[in-house]
Parts: structure tokens; C-alpha cells; sequence
């Protein structure tokens, strides 16, 4: 008897221990991120939801887990926090993000950041940071990028940085560091841009050169002729040296360009600082001479080929239609440059371009999983349908690509065409914004016109078609419109709907099957019931707020950013209800049927009104 009670025991003991062990890991980063909490004032109650009784921290807002509920994102930038940062970051092992921008955070760097070996992205920028960057740094062999720009750091940089072969993104500017820039290793890569703004930086010494041996001494009656000798050779190397020294001048007083104008085919090598100049020769032996079997897509600017480099790596190849005009084409060096200065990952990053005087053509890393449109209608062999996990994903790393444009590039980039087709996915189902700023930059020839109306059908705002003003709220609309395209699977314009007599205009049609109470309808039929309703019904309350009628009403692509992540959504979606019961109400109208969402008339609008929540 007392044999099998331990059996018992011993059975029950293990299967407690196999449930609750792996808890143990949650728990201790679930600790870290509570003392980071402890250690920073948060005005804003943006870490409410950090409760330290929970097991793990995955169901706190601003943290995303994997699978195994280990941390491997926190995302609390521009929250309007203050403090430090705290050691104990170092526990989060499996952390690939830590996004810390923008805040009023102080103190030191931890060098225990180190630990975070599975780092992509570390950014610190717009901080009150103080003290050196840590050496410790140099052990993120995965890090792609790294921004402590806008603070107070101080010291040297740190060599072991330049080990990083897989930084993408470097950012120094405007600190306090001191010495000299590295130039070995990865920082090569780097423009000057990276170090602008720390008056006590310079760049590395030049190396002396190797001594000279010593000559044997001259005998007396040799020395006049020795001392000629070597002042022949000494005023040929000033004659020779002159130039160069006159160069090293100019150039040092002369603003650095990004651009250079030189023809492509004779410097194909021309690098602008992370930018590459290629030669059309190049881009034709990597895409077969632009043949139609490696066409990517269509688009109302121009073409998108597949190509293999001379390295062997992939690469999109987008060419550009329009014709060449007078003036255009220092425009659209201007333009190129400001798109590549635009680097987030979740935006679609420019490699390099080609200019000739028929030809424009940029060069991008090839997206291995296609864009969202065709993983949401067309159907590969051996490539499953998009899950709901997935689609959450790419709703919310959207909206943070389109946020950036909107709030953090100077200046601002408005996007124009965002749509399903336009959001890219790369190996890891990361959703990547891509065509940002190609509205603007095949504007150039317009010379008379502020903006000229681009975009597709069913996704262009109504002012932006009534006015031709475009905004980062019409980002916004379409941005809504994409959510549904997500949602249902459908098309945001689709004449085949016309045979069930349903609405043409995804966003018409999405109404009209609410106002009838018939959310399952809504959703893809591919996801086969493999969804949350609540989690389809919060997304699709961002579409609608997204999608209102009036810009102003529309919430920016930041505050998007934070309802994804649950923090607010309630509280607009509830003062919209009031606001349209409001609006009912006065107009004597009502919807007897959707409980959830406050009916929306549209028996009186006119066919081209393509509005929201009114």
C-alpha cells in the first residue's frame, strides 16, 4: 500500500512538474520586465497591463512571445516614459526586438544587453542616454539595427561593434562620443550620416607610412650632390602632392553629396553610402534582359523582375515607366535618396538604383513569400493558405512601417497606394511595406501640380479624389481597407460581386453584411473557422475607424499601432458609438439586428462616396 501511495506520489509529482517547469522561464522574464516596470514613471499608464501575478508576460500589451511563450519582442516606443533601464533585460534571451525610442529615459546603457544574443533590433534613439555604449554590444551577431542616435552618450565607439557583420542600420548621430570612427569590419559600410552631431568624433587617422631605411652615408664629396638629389625629390613630391592635398581640401570643405554623375556603365561600383549606383548592363544579365518569365508584377509604375546578382543574391528589380523630363533628373536623385534614408523592418529597404538617360530603375532585396494579395488569392502548390496568427502579424507590422513613415522621417513620407499588393512578406511572414514614396518621386514632371491623384480603385480616400490633397490620412483609409482585405480574403474592388448583387466596393459590401448581422460571412473561407470572432471584430473595428468619411475623424497610423496592440481600441470604439447614435438619433434612424457595432445607413450615399463609420 504505502509502495503504490509513492507510485502515486511519484506520477502526480512529475506530471505538476511537467506543467509548471516551463512556466518557470515566463516567470523570470515575466520578473525582468517587471523591474524594468518598477524602475521607470509611466504618466501615460502604458505598462497597466504589466501585472507580476500573472505566470508569464505574454498577455501583457507592448510584449510579444513565440510559441514557447518565451519574450521576444517589446515594443514601448513613444510612450512618454522616463527613468533607466534596468540589468535584469539581460534574462530576456529569446528578445529579438527592444524598440525604446522616443521616451525621456536616462541613465546608462546596460552592458548586460550583451546577453541578448538573438537581438535584430536594439533602438534606444531620442532618449536622454548617458554614459559610453557598452563593448558588450559586439556579442549581437544577429543584430541588424542598431540606433542610440539623440541622446547624451559619451566615450568611444566601441571596435567590437565593427564584428557585426550583419548590421544593416547604424546610428550614432548626435551624442557625445569622442576618438576616432572605426573603419574596419562593417562600419566601411557606413555613411557619414551615422556620426554627424559629435563635435569631438573624428575619423580614424590615416596609417603612417612604412619608414624608409636609412641610406648610407655619403661620402663628403658626394654630398652636394646628394643634397640636389634630394631636393629634386622633394620638390617633385610637392609638385606631386600639391594636387592632392588641394583635393583632400575641397572636398573637405564641400558638402558630401549622395549622388555622383557619372555614367553608370563606366563606375559600376559607385557606392552612396549603404546605396548602391548599379550599371544597366548589370540589372539586364541579372533579370535576362528583363524577360517576362522573371515579371514579379504589374503596377501603375512600371515593372518588377526578378534577378540574381553577379553574387548569387536575390533581388527585385522594379523599372520604372515613366519617360524621362527636363530637370527630372536631379529630382529623382533627391527623391531616391530620401527613400533610402527611410529604414525600418517594416519598411521594404532600397539596395541601390540605376539611372540612364532612358532608363530609372531601383533595386530592392527579393520578398521570398510574395506580397499579401498573392498569398491571400493565389494558390501556390505547397504554400498554405495565410492562418489568422499570421494575418494579426502583418495587420499590426503594417501599421508600425506606415506609422514610421508618417512620424519619424523628416520629411514626412505619404505613401499613396497602400494596399494589400503593396504589403510584402518576407521569409518569416513579416509583413514589409514596400512602393513608400514612388508617388512622390514619379511626381517630378509635374512641375505645375502639387500632387497628381494615384492609387487604386476601392482604396483612395474620398478627399483625396474630390481634392487631389493627399495626407498621411489617406495612408489611413487605404491602410482600412487593406484590414478588410485581410479579414474577408476579398478584393477591395471586384466586379464579380456584381452577380450576387453585392456591392463592388469591398468597404460598401463589409457594411451592408454587418447592417444584416452576418459577421461569418466576413470572414475568408480559407481560415475554415480558424479564427477568434472577438479578435475579427476588434480588427475590424480598427477598418472602420480607419475608413471614416472624414480624415480628421480618422485615428493616426500610431494610435493604429497601439490599438493593435490593445491598448485603446474600447474606448474609441465606444466614443464613436455614442457619437453615431448621436448622428442616428437626430436623423431618426435604426438598426435593429448588430449589437456590436452601431448601424451604419448608407441607402443615401451616392455611388462614388467611398466613406467609413459616418
Amino acid at each position: 500500500m504505502v509502495i503504490m501511495e509513492r507510485a502515486i506520489f511519484a506520477f502526480l509529482w512529475l506530471v505538476l512538474a511537467s506543467h509548471f517547469l516551463p512556466r518557470a522561464c515566463g516567470n523570470a522574464e515575466g520578473d525582468a520586465l517587471n523591474a524594468l516596470k518598477t524602475n521607470l514613471a509611466d504618466p501615460g499608464n502604458v505598462l497597466q497591463s504589466w501585472d507580476p501575478t500573472l505566470v508569464n508576460p505574454c498577455t501583457w500589451f507592448h510584449v510579444t512571445c513565440n510559441s514557447d511563450n518565451s519574450v521576444t519582442r517589446v515594443d514601448l516606443g513613444n510612450a512618454n516614459l522616463s527613468g533607466q533601464l534596468v540589468p535584469q533585460l539581460g534574462q530576456l534571451t529569446n528578445l529579438q526586438y527592444l524598440e525604446l525610442y522616443s521616451n525621456n529615459i536616462t541613465g546608462k546603457i546596460p552592458e548586460e544587453l550583451g546577453n541578448l544574443t538573438v537581438l535584430v533590433s536594439l533602438d534606444l534613439y531620442l532618449n536622454n542616454l548617458t554614459g559610453p555604449i557598452p563593448v558588450t554590444l559586439g556579442k549581437l551577431a544577429k543584430l541588424r539595427f542598431l540606433r542610440l542616435n539623440n541622446n547624451s552618450l559619451s566615450g568611444t565607439i566601441p571596435v567590437s561593434l565593427t564584428t557585426i557583420t550583419t548590421l544593416q542600420v547604424l546610428d550614432l548621430s548626435n551624442n557625445n562620443l569622442t576618438g576616432d570612427i572605426p573603419v574596419n569590419g562593417s562600419f566601411s559600410l557606413f555613411t557619414p550620416i551615422s556620426f554627424n552631431g559629435n563635435p569631438y568624433l573624428k575619423a580614424s587617422p590615416t596609417p603612417p607610412p612604412p619608414p624608409v631605411s636609412p641610406t648610407p652615408k655619403a661620402s663628403s664629396s658626394g654630398s652636394t650632390t646628394g643634397a640636389i638629389a634630394g631636393g629634386v625629390a622633394a620638390g617633385a613630391a610637392l609638385l606631386f602632392a600639391a594636387p592632392a592635398i588641394a583635393l583632400a581640401w575641397w572636398r573637405k570643405r564641400k558638402p558630401q553629396d549622395h549622388f555622383f554623375d557619372v555614367p553608370a556603365e563606366e563606375d559600376p561600383e559607385v557606392h552612396l553610402g549603404q546605396l548602391k549606383r548599379f550599371s544597366l548592363r548589370e540589372l539586364q544579365v541579372a533579370t535576362d534582359n528583363f524577360s517576362n518569365k522573371n515579371i514579379l508584377g504589374r503596377g501603375g509604375f512600371g515593372k518588377v523582375y526578378k534577378g540574381r546578382l553577379a553574387d548569387g543574391s536575390l533581388v527585385a528589380v522594379k523599372r520604372l515607366k515613366e519617360e524621362r523630363t527636363q530637370g527630372g533628373e536631379l529630382q529623382f536623385q533627391t527623391e531616391v535618396e530620401l527613400i533610402s534614408m527611410a529604414v525600418h523592418r517594416n519598411l521594404l529597404r532600397l539596395r541601390g538604383f540605376c539611372m540612364t538617360p532612358t532608363e530609372r530603375l531601383l533595386v530592392y532585396p527579393y520578398m521570398a513569400n510574395g506580397s499579401v494579395a498573392s498569398r491571400l488569392r493565389e494558390r501556390v502548390e505547397n504554400q498554405p493558405p495565410l492562418d489568422w496568427p499570421k494575418r494579426k502579424r502583418i495587420a499590426l507590422g503594417a501599421a508600425r512601417g506606415l506609422a514610421y513613415l508618417h512620424d519619424h522621417c523628416d520629411p514626412k513620407i505619404i505613401h499613396r497606394d497602400v494596399k494589400a499588393a503593396n504589403i510584402l512578406l518576407d521569409e518569416e511572414f513579416e509583413a514589409v511595406v514596400g512602393d513608400f514614396g514612388l508617388a512622390k518621386l514619379m511626381d517630378y514632371k509635374d512641375t505645375h501640380v502639387t500632387t497628381a491623384v494615384r492609387g487604386t480603385i476601392g482604396h483612395i480616400a474620398p478627399e483625396y479624389l474630390s481634392t487631389g490633397k493627399s495626407s498621411e490620412k489617406t495612408d489611413v483609409f487605404g491602410y482600412g481597407v487593406m484590414l478588410l482585405e485581410l479579414i474577408t480574403g476579398q478584393r477591395a474592388f471586384d466586379l464579380a460581386r456584381l452577380a450576387n448583387d453585392d456591392d463592388v466596393m469591398l468597404l460598401d459590401w463589409v457594411k451592408g453584411l454587418l447592417n444584416d448581422d452576418k459577421l461569418p460571412m466576413l470572414v475568408d473561407s480559407d481560415l475554415q473557422g480558424a479564427y477568434t470572432d472577438d479578435e475579427v471584430k476588434q480588427l475590424i473595428q480598427v477598418a472602420l475607424l480607419c475608413t471614416q468619411s472624414n480624415p480628421m475623424e480618422r485615428p493616426k497610423m500610431s494610435e493604429v499601432v497601439r490599438m493593435l496592440e490593445g491598448d485603446g481600441l474600447a474606448e474609441r470604439w465606444e466614443e464613436w458609438q455614442k457619437e453615431e447614435m448621436f448622428r442616428q438619433d437626430f436623423s431618426h434612424t435604426h438598426n435593429p439586428h448588430a449589437d456590436w457595432i452601431v448601424a451604419d445607413s448608407t441607402s443615401h450615399l451616392r455611388p462614388d462616396e467611398l466613406s467609413g463609420p459616418r
